[in-house]
């Protein structure tokens, strides 16, 4: 097993390469605004720090989201367009869990929330009763809207520490991590587990809409 992650879901640029057993390299860049520009540079850096070639690859593991619309997409169009080249399957995981399965790593049992930034004052967020178990599916909201539903629980992710006054057990880890979600795939795919299409889980439509009402200029 020889499995290349990359997340892009989140402001975090994120790649890893997993044995199965371990992670053998790992690159993790902050910038919500140059997903584009450093996702293929930290994936030869990650390679070539391993000693790995790109067709020694038996599959490829890709955060789905939910996340903002552009940057979610860089990582899954890249993810497909090597599975797609290699000949290799790709791996859907949701960016919720791989935050969750990190905690679980760093020592948070559960009951916990992960909550990551949707932008617009609102948290793309989901219960965990442990670090493999998500309660329902993922959803988008104000904190505020939230806030008897998570009362009471620690909370990892940037969203956690963005609203306090919701979360005011916030917890590390802050952003997601390339390396979890592949030790995470790993553990799911020993186990004949399923994992999610390479599809983006976006929660709402995007900031950009056509206008309403706009007047049509024809030539006469």
């Amino acid at each position: 097993m020889l499995l290349l992650a990359v997340d892009t879901a989140t402001p975090a640029v994120t790649v890893a390469l997993h044995d199965g057993e371990s992670v053998l390299a790992e690159s993790h860049q902050v910038d919500a605004r140059r997903h584009g520009e450093l996702l293929l540079p930290s994936v030869d850096r990650v390679l070539a720090e391993a000693g790995v070639k790109l067709e020694a690859l038996t599959g490829i593991v890709v955060g789905v989201g939910p996340g903002p619309y552009t940057g979610l997409r860089v990582g899954l169009v890249t993810a497909s367009t090597f599975a797609a080249v290699l000949g290799i399957p790709v791996h859907g995981l949701c960016t919720l869990d791989g935050l969750a399965y990190a905690a679980g790593t760093a020592g948070i049992e559960g009951p916990f929330t992960v909550a990551t930034d949707a932008r617009r004052k609102e948290v793309y967020w989901a219960r965990y009763e442990d670090p493999h178990t998500r309660v329902g599916e993922p959803a988008v909201d104000r904190p505020a809207d939230i806030a008897e539903q998570v009362a009471g629980l620690p909370a990892v992710g940037e969203g956690a520490r963005l609203y306090p006054e919701v979360f005011p057990d916030a917890r590390g880890p802050e952003h997601q991590s390339a390396a979890a979600l592949a030790g995470l795939a790993a553990e799911r795919l020993a186990a004949g587990a399923g994992f999610l299409p390479p599809t983006p889980l976006y929660l709402r439509r995007p900031d950009a809409q056509v206008p309403k009402n706009y007047k049509v200029v024809t030539p006469q």
